[in-house]
């Protein structure tokens, strides 16, 4: 019997019994990103039961919840309310459609929710409509056709490009991952679709020019943008797709006047802007939105993740006054708006981001996120006193910390040492679960509802594992 054989099912490693619940999932589950053969490797870490900011593995071993799980559960891991008001909408109605004319109450009382909060939209219009679907990646496909439903209707169907940033991430479907400019979500899929064009990341840091100051790297990122509207066309050209602060990519913030400047050239050019919510939206960045922390002024917004805390899948698309009449006159020509989900204002799904947003107000998260990040940010900015720390940033309650093997030339750390996978690794074992981004970069993004000592015990269990982390950093630069 060969060594593989000996692993029996699904190449089980072997220290796993046949029938655990971790050589189960090897045998029959694919993960989404994750080295299948790494994980055959070592096996799977199975989380058991949340409990506030923390969440427990089957073992019991309790870790605080430094990424909200994938930026998105705002308020925490074991809410009662978000659970009572599914169980009362599965008791009372657990599924329903949204097709025809038909709707659910749910539904009616978050749309009404989403408008009376939307952040300001282009031109001096309010976001009037909410349109429910199931992901962000869902919600941002759903914008991208609406963008050509609109431009066909304005009797410009050639007007179809979409401009994203590079480094920007907007899901994975098959028209959101064109838009998502990193190569993990591209390659072997043969992405991005041909009618996505990328342009320069608002990464000052990274991409700013020596002697050049972040007033000049703003309009450097507008002169970018509007050289590439012109090199395509402004005729064929329909949006542009920008997160606020840019989230998987690296918790990118953009330099102050940024979105301003932008938005001067789409405007010259006849192109949308559509902010991507998925992450900021609903507390993060210490406004009830991005678009407000940003001065952002979209046309159309998509949200997911934090609508609902994760909870149940459920985004949205809100739009502009001006975006939903055109849409609306289009459809009414046509007979129809032939978009849709099964599952789009799903009754319970609607029911638990309604309640999740009035807890938002009736606690007053953004609040206490208005209260913490001062703490946040001196605690993540003191990681730059690490060597191996090039760049800190923050904003509200997201941020991250990019390793350098020199900070002074802002050189990067050979990729296949994956550095900052292994300090999240260590940082593991000190009970904080965090992410590594491209670029080796670490974002940090814990729950809403964190409070100062718990904060204060995160951010020193993570410096205790930097600080044992020195070591390592120092044999690879």
């Amino acid at each position: 019997m060969s060594p593989d054989d000996a692993k029996g099912p699904g190449n089980l490693p072997n220290d796993l019994p046949g029938n655990s619940p971790a050589s189960r999932d090897i045998a029959f589950h694919m993960h989404p990103y994750t080295n299948p053969a790494m994980l055959a490797d070592q096996g799977p870490h199975i989380i058991a039961e949340g409990s506030g900011v923390f969440v427990h593995d089957e073992a019991g071993t309790p870790f605080y919840e430094g990424m909200s799980g994938l930026w998105c559960t705002s308020l925490g891991f074991s809410e009662p309310e978000l659970v009572k008001a599914a169980v009362d909408q599965f008791n009372q109605l657990p599924f329903y459609h949204s097709f025809a004319g038909k709707t659910v109450g749910p539904a009616i009382d978050l749309a009404e929710h989403l408008i009376s909060i939307a952040p300001p939209a282009a031109d001096g219009s309010v976001m009037s409509k909410a349109f429910f679907c199931s992901s962000g990646s869902e919600a941002n496909d759903t914008a991208m056709k609406m963008v050509w439903y609109y431009q066909a209707a304005r009797g410009m169907p050639e007007k179809r490009k979409i401009i994203s940033r590079r480094r920007g991430y907007h899901g994975v479907t098959m028209a959101a991952a064109s838009m998502t400019a990193l190569a993990y979500a591209q390659n072997g899929f043969g992405l991005p679709l041909d009618f996505v064009k990328h342009t320069t990341t608002p990464d000052f840091y990274n991409e700013g020019r020596e002697g050049e100051s972040e007033a000049d790297f703003t309009a450097r990122c507008a002169a970018e943008l509007e050289a590439l509207i012109l090199a395509e066309g402004p005729e064929t050209v329909a949006a542009l797709f920008a997160e606020p602060v840019m989230g998987a990519g690296g918790v990118v913030i953009p330099p102050q006047g940024y979105f301003a400047a932008i938005r001067e050239v789409l405007n010259k050019y006849d192109v949308l802007l559509i902010a991507d919510e998925v992450i900021c939206g609903f507390g993060r960045t210490g406004s009830m939105w991005g678009s407000e922390t940003m001065d952002v002024r979209p046309d159309m917004l998509t949200c997911a993740k934090a609508l609902s805390s994760a909870y149940l899948p459920i985004s949205a698309v809100l739009m502009s006054d001006r975006v939903y009449d055109t849409l609306a006159s289009q459809a009414e020509a046509l007979g129809i708006f032939g978009h849709g989900y099964t599952y789009s204002a799903h009754p319970v799904c609607a029911a638990v981001a309604l309640r999740a947003q009035q807890l938002m107000q009736e606690r007053d998260i953004i609040g206490n996120v208005q209260t913490l990040a001062p703490l946040f940010a001196e605690r993540v900015s003191r990681m730059d006193r690490f060597s191996y720390i090039g760049h800190t940033r923050s904003i509200g309650m997201i941020g991250a910390m990019e390793f350098s093997s020199d900070p002074a030339q802002k050189t990067k750390f050979d990729a296949g040492h994956k550095i900052a996978a292994q300090a999240v690794a260590m940082i593991q074992e000190h009970g904080v679960i965090l992410r590594a981004l491209p670029g080796d970069i670490i974002g940090f993004c814990p729950p809403l509802v964190m409070n100062e000592s718990e904060m204060t015990d995160m951010f020193d269990r993570i410096d205790t594992a930097l600080e044992g982390f020195t070591a390592t950093a120092d044999s690879l630069r």
